[in-house]
């Protein structure tokens, strides 16, 4: 699939789709709106909105991510990631002045689309989108405490910031009610618990299970839990036209707001699309996919719903359930449609320790904990340095401050890396044909594949790492790098990708003369040992040898 082209995958899959592919859309559509169900209603209400707002979304911009995204199994909705800005935007501008943040990111998104960015993506850091992924979902985990222990705030008590909230626990943890961590537990220990039960823990949800166990607890006991009935008016309308109020003032939130969501927007959708490629081995288009993002929180806003981005849990589910095409998307968009007339009253009887215990678990698969940990022990102490510092700042202050910094912060970093691994050498001038170290000089047995890296290895350049590809027959991809200086955390990632993507296609990798930062990176972040000592050669001929001999 073409990157560059602005063509929605939808438009292209149609050419060769049959009815054996149509029935497994259907099926996986609809199994991935049940579970799209009480993870939107969850996330609506950790933004600051209601329930009903959560559906809306996952509908309307749902339905337009699918219909007009650059990527086959894209399944988009609201997503951890804007919880705390949403509820912050709610709580200092209202619904009106979110519609308006959301629609300033949907044309913002629309035209980074246009204008083809799609490929910037990759000037993000891994560490940065570590660190803040951890923030965001550290964030959302303190947001819940509060429901999962029944507190009670004193009327007027702000709890916009993330300290705000932590000072608000602190000084209100005497009004903990015992019944309510009760439920919050059951629920917790169903949805740690129900996915490993043989056969039916697979098929369907574990958010389901712990809403119905919720919802048999405190209406069959008569608990004194607080549901979304008690705090929330639902009903079962469709979604409608909404158009936002316009000032002077509301424009200027707007616009700082929405550049927020779509920064995050264009970051959480294409790392999600890249994450579908590894699993279904496809291209997604980057700049197609933006503009379908656009539209789809465009749509979103005008009808009542909140920012919307890929959900990566929900596509992988997509994938997981044989949906290769967007009417999968369509499908479960539809479903959620139905869903909304018929089961939405119901939504009332969800007790909140249930809804708190959901997003404790959404918090924790999204945080990353064992990347983190894992960047925090091998990555460079630069590297480190940025993703800790990311994930404070996501913490104490926002997303735009943490990113901005970040970034920032991995430049200065970065230049000051280059200037450590600068050296000045005497040299001469010679032609390709007189350097004998030249590759066209060296006999490459057909089952080897031999790529040379050039120059440092960060991450602005991590994405050529991927662009090696394997031929059928290929059994050993040799990578010679005598001309690259340093390697970073993201570079290490992408070596990581590229390893899992050989052992799954059977071919085995050989290093030739790995300089002694990157040969420090990898030995500290484990990649020498996965690869065998024996494969890293000092010099191509070694190399080369070394792989005539791996058949």
């Amino acid at each position: 699939m073409n990157n560059d082209r602005l063509v929605p995958a939808l438009w292209t899959t149609m050419k060769s789709y049959t009815k054996e592919q149509f029935f497994k859309d259907l099926i996986s559509g609809i199994i991935v709106a049940i579970i799209a169900l009480p993870l939107s209603i969850a996330l609506a209400l950790a933004s600051g909105v209601g329930p009903e707002e959560g559906i809306y979304t996952a509908i309307i911009a749902g339905f337009l991510i699918s219909a007009f995204g650059g990527s086959r199994v894209q399944i988009a909705g609201p997503t951890a990631a804007f919880a705390t800005i949403v509820a912050g935007i709610v709580a200092r501008n209202g619904m009106s002045g979110l519609a308006l943040a959301t629609i300033f990111a949907g044309i913002l998104l629309i035209v980074m689309g246009v204008l083809r960015l799609g490929s910037l993506i990759r000037f993000i850091p891994y560490t940065i989108t570590t660190g803040f992924t951890a923030g965001i979902a550290a964030t959302i985990f303190i947001g819940q405490i509060k429901d999962f222990l029944g507190l009670t705030f004193p009327k007027g008590t702000v709890t916009i910031e993330t300290l705000d909230k932590v000072r608000a626990i602190s000084n209100n943890i005497k009004t903990f009610n015992s019944q309510a961590l009760i439920v919050g537990l059951v629920s917790l220990a169903v949805l740690i618990v129900w996915p490993y039960i043989p056969k039916i823990g697979e098929k369907i949800p574990a958010s389901l299970i712990a809403v119905f166990v919720g919802i048999g607890m405190v209406s069959g006991l008569n608990m004194r839990v607080n549901t979304i009935g008690d705090l929330y008016t639902i009903g079962r309308n469709l979604p409608t036209l909404h158009v936002p109020t316009i000032t002077v003032d509301s424009l200027r939130d707007a616009a700082s707001n929405g550049f927020t969501i779509a920064i995050l927007a264009a970051i959480e959708s294409l790392l999600s699309c890249v994450v579908a490629d590894s699993m279904i081995n496809a291209h997604h288009r980057s700049n197609q996919e933006l503009i379908a993002q656009g539209l789809g929180n465009i749509g979103s806003a005008f009808f009542g719903g909140i920012p919307a981005t890929g959900a990566i849990a929900r596509t992988a589910a997509n994938i997981k359930n044989g949906g290769r095409t967007p009417i999968a998307g369509i499908v479960h968009s539809i479903t959620l449609i139905l869903m909304l007339v018929v089961l939405m009253p119901y939504a009332a009887l969800i007790p909140m320790p249930t809804i708190a215990a959901i997003l404790f678990i959404v918090a924790y698969n999204m945080c990353g904990w064992r990347t983190f940990v894992h960047l925090s022990k091998t990555a460079p102490k630069s590297d480190i340095i940025v993703l800790i510092v990311t994930f404070a700042l996501t913490v104490c202050f926002d997303l735009v401050v943490a990113i901005g910094v970040g970034i920032v912060l991995a430049c200065v970093l970065l230049m000051k890396r280059m200037a450590d691994e600068a050296e000045l050498i005497g040299w001469e001038y010679y032609n390709q044909d007189s350097d004998p170290d030249d590759i066209e000089h060296k006999h490459v047995p057909q089952h080897v594949r031999v790529y040379e890296i050039s120059g440092p290895m960060f991450f602005g350049a991590a994405d050529l790492i991927s662009q090696m590809s394997l031929k059928d027959y290929t059994k050993v991809l040799v990578i010679r790098m005598r001309a690259v200086p340093a390697l970073d955390a993201t570079a290490m990632h992408s070596l990581e990708i590229l390893h899992e993507r050989c052992q799954h296609a059977g071919v085995s990798m050989v290093f030739s003369h790995v300089n002694d930062q990157p040969m420090r990176t990898m030995k500290k972040a484990g990649f020498v040992e996965k690869i065998g000592a024996e494969n890293f050669c000092a010099h191509i001929d070694d190399a080369l040898v070394r792989a005539s001999e791996i058949e």
